[in-house]
């Protein structure tokens, strides 16, 4: 027999208080003489050995009470067959997986309050511990410190599904850390209670546990359920225009092993539904539906994509935010000798364009920082600060489109195309006009501008007169019949560059007057919008966003509702990196929850980001008891239990590593010498 609390036999000793009453009342008589005994009441006559048994029946009952209620609180039990089993002096650590795949059911239980109801029935073999551990993904500073029994249950009561979920590797980093402060009088013994979800248990294979602790395993987990979740949302095109029909794609997965028919999938915009589209999904198979949609008014635009899919039902809603008519800022500069207006009249007339036309020779170079698409026409060289800027605003996002001179200086165009990732530029005469090959309809620079019933029919192309030819590093957008290209795009850093052959006046060629210029030059503006993404993760560790310039000691917030976080950030030019808080840097009372996030700059709203929880998290598959067992079979001191849902778990869990407990034992054993010791004074005569 052994003891969980050995230190209680020191109460021992308590048993000389009743042989000190017992040796105190056990005082030799004294005979007393009276003169007249007739008065005196006639008493039963006992015998002093009688009497002496009576007395020493009663010490016994009442120092086997005070033994057998001593050793009821050391709790002795008969110990396992395992000798790694637990040890309550030690510390014990209870990890219980809180992340959003709990959510899911077992006979419309969710896993987290099963696992809640087990760990708080763990807790009873451990009923006076104070060396124990309850961690969550919070990883909240308090759970970095030993507690008792009694606020363990507490917090169980109060526990929530947190947004971050932790690798288990990390998880044990975290135990150890702790155990590393507290060693215990024996093997700390460590407990993980949770799903063992493959998408974010991390690396099992290569964890290795010390072999001073020991690591019980309980899998709380059925089979994989039913699950829906929307994988992406993207746009037909770069950006929303009002009151035109825009296509939104939503794709949309099952991560469960049974057929999704008809789910109804629908489209809100600022909480307005203005569309639906049944979906159907094969067990673990995905779907692209697509909505068409109209906005009124220019402006950021709240969207969500929601269905109903139970048990999960925290990826039922997607949330991603839409800019409808963002302006397309747009500068021109131009030579001195430059009649064609072609470029101001496709961008002068649109209010989508904001467009400023001025000479290069006295241009504001400022300009360039709040620009989307700068356009370089006729210019006899590019040299100098603007030549400088104009690699800084590419490098940055901006798209710069070159239109030559009649009379290039290729010298001085080919240093400054070289240095924008693009050689080979040599001049070309210009004496005979060459047509346009048809455009290759296909490309995904003209996956928008055909309509579908003219794709296959010829279109009336235009004659130009090239005046120089280069070796383009990206695409080629449109070529001449003899094999050259005419208009290229190409890619440095985060920017686009844009060349073109010849110069757009009339007397070399007329692209600038065919129909197809036009929806080239708007498809050119349109790529060169810096695009926003309509929704950011909050898995993402660091997400950048572009800013209007302000100060580097600038604060910026994301706000929604009470909600109010300032995140870690670092602000380089216009370019904004925030890193997205976790857990365990909230306050008690902040919650990060799908939805909309206003940008703010000193109470200024500059943008607004819709933030969801990644679908990593929406993922079925589990590690199995028998995966489990299989991973770390080369580790003793790690033990797997088989779903904690089948039999009883604790009851298994003692029998195996604690052994038979006793403690009840003796304390029905202390009342019944408490019994027997009122019996023997009320009865014994």
């Amino acid at each position: 027999m052994q003891f969980l609390f050995p230190t209680f036999l020191w109460s021992l000793l308590a048993v000389s208080i009743p042989i000190a009453i017992h040796l105190f009342n056990f005082r030799r008589t004294r005979r007393i003489y009276f003169s007249n005994v007739s008065l005196l009441k006639n008493v039963e006559m006992e015998t002093s050995s009688f009497r002496r048994l009576k007395q020493y029946l009663i010490l016994a009952t009442r120092v086997l009470a005070i033994a057998a209620l001593v050793l009821a609180f050391a709790q002795p039990y008969l110990p396992s067959q395992n000798k790694t089993g637990t040890n309550a002096q030690s510390v014990t650590s209870v990890y219980i997986d809180n992340s959003f795949s709990m959510q899911n059911e077992d006979n419309n239980q969710r896993y987290l309050d099963i696992a809640t109801g087990k760990i708080d029935q763990l807790l009873t073999l451990f009923r006076n511990a104070t060396r124990l551990q309850l961690l969550t993904n919070d990883f909240s500073p308090d759970e970095q410190q030993l507690t008792t029994t009694d606020r363990v249950k507490d917090r169980l009561t109060t526990l929530k599904l947190s947004h971050t979920p932790r690798s288990l590797p990390s998880i044990y980093k975290r135990q150890s850390n702790l155990m590393a402060r507290y060693t215990g009088s024996g093997k700390n013994q460590l407990f993980w209670f949770s799903d063992f979800q493959k998408s974010t248990s991390g690396d099992l294979a290569n964890l290795k546990i010390d072999s001073l602790n020991k690591l019980y395993l309980v899998p709380v987990q059925t089979t994989a359920s039913q699950n829906v979740y929307v994988d992406s949302v993207w746009l037909n095109t770069p950006f929303v225009r009002e009151f035109q029909n825009n296509i939104l794609y939503v794709r949309v997965s099952n991560a469960g092993n049974n057929d999704v028919k008809n789910l109804v999938v629908k489209l809100f915009l600022d909480d307005v539904q203005v569309s639906t589209a049944p979906v159907s999904l094969a067990p673990k198979g995905s779907a692209t539906t697509a909505f068409n949609f109209n906005v009124r008014g220019k402006g950021f635009k709240r969207g969500r994509v929601t269905f109903d899919d139970l048990p999960i039902t925290f990826d039922n809603e997607y949330f991603f935010v839409l800019n409808a008519s963002p302006l397309i800022r747009v500068v021109h500069f131009s030579g001195q000798s430059n009649p064609a207006r072609a470029v101001e009249n496709v961008y002068a007339n649109d209010s989508l364009f904001t467009f400023r036309s001025l000479n290069a020779s006295n241009a504001d170079v400022g300009l360039l920082k709040q620009a989307d698409l700068v356009v370089l026409e006729s210019l006899e060289r590019v040299e100098g600060t603007l030549r400088t800027e104009i690699e800084n605003f590419v490098k940055k996002g901006g798209s710069v489109l070159v239109i030559p001179p009649s009379n290039p200086d290729v010298v001085s165009y080919g240093s400054l195309l070289a240095a924008l990732g693009i050689g080979g530029l040599v001049e070309r005469p210009s004496n005979e006009g060459i047509p346009l090959a048809n455009p290759e309809r296909n490309s995904p620079f003209f996956s928008d501008v055909f309509e579908q019933s003219v794709r296959q029919e010829n279109l009336e192309l235009p004659i130009v007169k090239p005046v120089w030819q280069w070796q383009p590093s990206g695409a080629k957008i449109l070529n001449l019949r003899s094999g050259d290209v005419f208009l290229s795009q190409s890619s440095l850093q985060r920017g686009k560059v844009y060349v073109i052959a010849n110069p757009l006046t009339d007397s070399f060629g007329s692209f600038a007057q065919n129909a197809l210029f036009v929806p080239v030059m708007y498809k050119i503006a349109a790529q060169s919008v810096r695009e926003q993404r309509t929704a950011y993760s909050f898995d993402e560790n660091t997400i950048t966003l572009t800013v209007p310039e302000a100060p580097q000691n600038t604060v910026f917030k994301l706000k929604k509702g009470k909600i109010e976080l300032i995140p870690v950030q670092r602000l380089n030019g216009n370019q904004l990196t925030l890193e997205m808080p976790k857990s365990n840097q909230l306050g008690t009372d902040q919650e990060m929850e799908s939805g909309y996030y206003e940008l703010q700059k000193e109470g200024q709203i500059l943008q607004l980001l819709a933030f969801n929880h990644d679908n990593l998290e929406s993922q079925l598959d589990y590690f199995s008891p028998s995966e489990l067992r299989q991973l770390f079979n080369n580790q003793p001191n790690v033990q797997v239990f088989d779903n904690v849902a089948d039999g009883d778990f604790i009851k298994e869990f003692q029998k195996q590593n604690i052994g038979l407990s006793l403690w009840k034992y003796f304390l029905w054993a202390a009342l019944a010498f408490l019994l027997a010791e009122i019996l023997i004074i009320r009865f014994v005569k």
